[in-house]
């Protein structure tokens, strides 16, 4: 299948914008190796939108337009991830109990604190970050959180045995293929300052961390795991860029 095609079969069910008809989604999991660039198109419209709202409006009101426009684009596929985590490991006892609150449809009290929670530390994040370099940040921070994925499929065996919403996620890219992935999600980094890059370490150290919770309860990860950890990723990006900007 064509680089591009399996690009655009990516920027399609990962987003709501448009894309080729009739495409194969039998290609769907080969298509996971471009998540990175996926999270360029939707960092770089995050980053105009908060441009533009920023010349109208204070700070604060332009960070949450740019996070409501980066929900609306992806039609909160990762927040949605995130939420089930929270509700699965938080109410759930044994991995049965919470693969089946994972895959429930309704939204519980863990969910619910844990949006709350995300949003809150976002948008306090970026608010009090300087205004020129916010769109630089959702740039990386959207690229760079889209490879911590990556690294949880090709590293755990699919939790779930039978079909879901996230069958995509038996994909197991090898390490070779990985290569191209992770140079797309470090490219922004060459527009932010080099100290910038040292926070990658924590955010392995977070992933490492979340790859084996995911392992102690439930023996790998699902879905809903994947979009958790882009979502905790994005966070403690934005939470490490703050606290070296004092140095910067």
């Amino acid at each position: 299948m064509p680089q591009l095609q399996q690009f655009l079969l990516a920027l399609t069910f990962y987003t709501r914008l448009p894309g080729p008809q009739n495409q194969d989604y039998t290609k769907l999991p080969q298509a996971t190796i471009y998540l990175p660039l996926v999270g360029w198109v939707v960092g770089a419209v995050t980053a105009l939108i908060f441009y533009l709202a920023n010349l109208l409006w204070p700070q604060v009101i332009a960070v949450i337009i740019a996070l409501i426009v980066g929900i609306l684009l992806t039609g909160a596929f990762h927040e949605d991830g995130f939420a089930d985590v929270c509700d699965g490991f938080g109410g759930g006892w044994g991995k049965q109990r919470i693969l089946e609150i994972m895959k429930d449809s309704f939204i519980g009290v863990y969910a619910v604190i844990g949006l709350i929670f995300i949003f809150l530390l976002k948008i306090s994040i970026l608010t009090n970050l300087p205004a020129t370099i916010v769109p630089l940040i959702l740039l990386s921070g959207h690229s760079i959180s889209r490879l911590f994925p990556l690294l949880l499929i090709q590293r755990y065996s699919y939790a779930r045995v039978s079909d879901s919403k996230a069958a995509v996620a038996v994909y197991k890219p090898d390490q070779q293929q990985l290569v191209i992935p992770i140079i797309v999600a470090l490219m922004p980094f060459l527009l932010l300052p080099l100290i910038c890059m040292s926070t990658i370490i924590l955010l392995l150290v977070v992933n490492v961390f979340l790859g084996r919770y995911f392992y102690r309860y439930i023996g790998g990860y699902t879905g809903d795991c994947l979009g958790a950890s882009q979502q905790i990723t994005e966070t403690v990006y934005y939470l490490s860029v703050s606290a070296l900007w004092i140095y910067i």
